[in-house]
């Protein structure tokens, strides 16, 4: 059950990074790259020139690739918090010396609550997406240092 809830949470964050790839970050390279293509075009530049004007290029991409993986960490955070939780809670009412029933019983309740913080957590999806998406539609100077 567990692995289910596992690939559950993986395909919708999938989806979620699939989206906005589609949405806003791919347009971004391609900027970035074409950027880039112009930096090195210029003949008469020197190398640091043109290494610099490269990088410059590439900032608004590096930013929005690292809002984006912290606001996944920080969603994958709170999702490890609340199955953590779920442990806790059964450790607490586990007896010192659990038989068979006991671990089959605590063992339900764990699975049970830790599938209510995957439906919780993949129905907050919609909403970071829609978060995450109206920032980076900002564009590169709306985007939050991670």
């Amino acid at each position: 059950m567990i692995q289910r809830q596992r690939q559950r949470i993986e395909q919708a964050v999938t989806e979620m990074i699939d989206d906005m790839d589609k949405s806003h970050l791919r347009k971004m390279q391609t900027d970035m790259h074409l950027c880039a293509a112009r930096c090195c075009q210029d003949m008469n530049a020197s190398v640091d020139s043109v290494q610099n004007c490269v990088d410059r290029c590439s900032n608004p991409i590096t930013r929005a690739q690292n809002y984006v993986q912290h606001e996944l960490g920080e969603f994958q955070g709170r999702l490890q918090r609340c199955v953590m939780q779920c442990n806790d809670d059964v450790k607490v009412k586990m007896p010192p010396s659990p038989n068979e029933s006991d671990v089959a019983k605590y063992t339900d309740q764990f699975e049970r609550c830790a599938v209510q913080c995957v439906d919780k957590h993949v129905g907050l999806i919609p909403s970071l997406l829609k978060t995450m998406k109206a920032v980076l539609a900002k564009g590169p100077d709306g985007i939050p240092n991670a």
